[in-house]
């Protein structure tokens, strides 16, 4: 089979071969184009040694990435291409990354290094597909596989741990049986790995389209990396309202919302303080009052602990500690709602309701999701009609307070006063109306 390779790549392995050296594109590009997907970036790996990359790339701009692990990155078309030398890794004493590398000649020691049979192929237009471990096969039975012994592969770089569940959740692949077993055994060794890294793989994990499979399937190796969604697991709901323990309620969550960083990361932690709020009335029903608090709490230091932006943080936590407020369908309420966030938050929130509400069980599922639909009618409907939500909004500001004589913190009180009259319909938004309003009822 042909790889079509953009013409900035060919570029590039066309300057190596002129030059008496092997080059191929390597590892995510070649699975992507085998998989008829369009690859975001090519890597090459060559035995050329990086001095001499340096040397034949010297009418390119060029970047040096790494060239004491023989990596080079070269600028063609204004497109960046890593040239990675074949190499062998030394002892990985810190399970992440090699203490030394050595340099090949040999191609087949560049590809066993590498984590998964499907990311261990290579190609170029003389040679066609190299595929030295099987890696077409597994690409046909939608199976991700070690190179070599998985044990080794997860003992050299725990990080793989998540790349395995990640690609099998991106992909909607299997894990293949050894592999899968070298990762439990070996999960204790993510603890080397830095938050930043596990949450950029977490995040693709639940955005991928086989979340929910992954993430039940491998329920323990979630645990190891957020220990407090284990108490989740097996955590029964025993009441009308659900038809799964707390663990798979959020699984199947989050698989029924759109793949939105933020909105899967707000599934996923939406109820995870549901087993430390656990009741059980005398009917053995169970409850679970005030769980979403807990849970934004939980959230919250989960996200801090992975080094998570405080733009996301903040989302997250608010859509988790408002995911069970059920306001009512008013247009009054529904002001009110947006006024406290914005309209973006409006509509994420219903999204989050209605996710949890397909992950219940059947009963009043037709009401509760027709009254979200409600919610969104009024909530479209103040947005085309461009309320007032804000003070910046009102017809009067702090000049005008202030002519009436107030100072200081009174200032803002009133125009919030004011704010609140025109949310709920009282006064209109309009200049000698609020003036009259506030000299009528402020205080009175």
């Amino acid at each position: 089979m042909d790889i079509k390779m953009p013409r900035y790549v060919v570029d590039v392995l066309d300057v190596l071969s002129k030059n008496e050296y092997e080059a191929y594109i390597v590892g995510g590009c070649v699975r992507d184009s085998l998989m008829n997907k369009t690859p975001h970036d090519y890597d090459v790996c060559s035995n050329c040694t990086p001095d001499q990359m340096v040397k034949i790339f010297k009418n390119f701009h060029t970047i040096e990435t790494g060239l004491k692990h023989g990596t080079l990155t070269v600028m063609s078309d204004h497109q960046p291409v890593e040239i990675t030398t074949y190499r062998s890794d030394g002892e990985y004493t810190d399970h992440r990354r090699p203490d030394t590398v050595k340099f090949e000649t040999d191609l087949r020691e560049d590809l066993r290094r590498r984590d998964f049979t499907i990311n261990a192929m290579c190609y170029n237009n003389s040679d066609g597909i190299v595929d030295l471990f099987d890696g077409q096969k597994d690409l046909k039975m939608r199976v991700i596989r070690c190179v070599g012994n998985a044990e080794d592969r997860f003992e050299e770089d725990a990080l793989r741990i998540l790349r395995a569940l990640r690609f099998a959740s991106v992909l909607d692949f299997e894990i293949e049986e050894y592999t899968a077993a070298a990762m439990r055994k070996k999960a204790h060794l993510l603890s080397a790995i830095s938050a930043e890294r596990i949450f950029s793989e977490l995040k693709k994990l639940i955005c991928g389209k086989a979340a929910r499979r992954i993430l039940m399937d491998h329920s323990d190796l979630i645990s190891v990396i957020i220990p407090e969604i284990a108490p989740c697991i097996g955590c029964a709901q025993n009441n009308i309202h659900h038809c799964f323990d707390v663990y798979e309620h959020i699984c199947h969550s989050v698989e029924n919302i759109e793949p939105n960083e933020d909105l899967r990361l707000a599934m996923l932690f939406h109820d995870i303080g549901k087993p430390q709020k656990k009741t059980t009335d005398d009917n053995g029903q169970d409850h679970f009052k005030l769980h979403q608090l807990a849970s934004a709490d939980l959230a919250e230091q989960i996200l801090c602990r992975l080094k998570c932006s405080n733009k996301t943080l903040n989302t997250v936590k608010a859509l988790v500690a408002e995911h069970d407020n059920r306001i009512p369908p008013k247009r009054r309420t529904v002001k009110r709602f947006i006024a406290k966030y914005d309209y973006d938050f409006f509509t994420d929130w219903l999204k989050v309701r209605r996710a949890d509400t397909l992950a219940q069980s059947d009963h009043l599922r037709a009401e509760k999701l027709a009254e979200l639909d409600e919610l969104a009618t009024l909530g479209e409907q103040i947005k085309a009609d461009m309320c007032c939500l804000k003070v910046t909004d009102l017809a009067i500001n702090g000049h005008d307070v202030m002519s009436l004589g107030y100072k200081g913190a009174e200032i803002k009180a009133v125009l919030n006063f004011a704010l609140d009259a025109v949310i709920d319909e009282i006064a209109e938004n309009e200049h000698d109306a609020l003036i009259a309003y506030i000299k009528e009822n402020y205080n009175v």
